[in-house]
């Protein structure tokens, strides 16, 4: 199996999500600010942080690929993580695209540079799995962030965790009738 870990970009220093991030991953992911656009996905105990954790790892060890989190490249040592994000596979039929950082490094482009370092990690690792983004549309950021790395809109309708939220499908490639029930299937 082909595994893409770690991994360092221009800007950024990418590492396989690990249990000493707890702590750091559950800041972000508890952060009512990061989950303006689904306040329900927001992280209300370390426990769920922990599960997330736990299934990045599964992922790692699965599938040779997984969420990283992110740091700011330096010189030296990496700074503390101000993001996590990458692919993962979901029902052995696609790539999940992910991405979530802190307030603080938003509209400087990190998100855009992890996408593409995913979605080029995925490619490498099973490049006949689609990559697909789920994402709300009232979500700019998120939706120049799948743009700008390259994805194209697939599909458009109603979400159905979201009460009058319209959800958006993202993907590398155009996806057959086939793949596009099976993902809309699994949102």
């Amino acid at each position: 199996m082909t595994t893409t870990a770690p991994v360092r970009t221009e800007r950024l220093d990418l590492r396989p999500v690990a249990g000493d991030d707890l702590a750091a991953l559950h800041a972000l992911h508890s952060d009512p600010a990061v989950w303006t656009h689904f306040p329900a996905g927001r992280h209300t105990s370390v426990q769920r942080t922990a599960r997330f954790v736990a299934e990045a790892a599964q992922s790692w060890a699965r599938d040779g690929l997984g969420y990283w989190s992110v740091r700011l490249a330096g010189d030296g040592e990496a700074g503390p993580v101000v993001g996590v994000g990458g692919c993962a596979v979901r029902d052995d039929d696609r790539w999940n695209l992910y991405y979530r950082f802190a307030p603080r490094v938003w509209g400087s482009g990190l998100a855009t540079e992890l996408a593409v370092a995913a979605i080029e990690a995925a490619g490498r690792v099973r490049p006949e799995l689609p990559v697909v983004a789920y994402l709300l549309e009232h979500n700019e950021g998120s939706k120049r962030t799948a743009e700008r790395a390259g994805m194209s809109l697939v599909w458009r309708g109603p979400d159905a965790a979201v009460p009058d939220g319209i959800r958006l499908v993202y993907a590398d490639r155009p996806l057959t009738q086939t793949a596009l029930e099976a993902v809309l299937r699994h949102t």
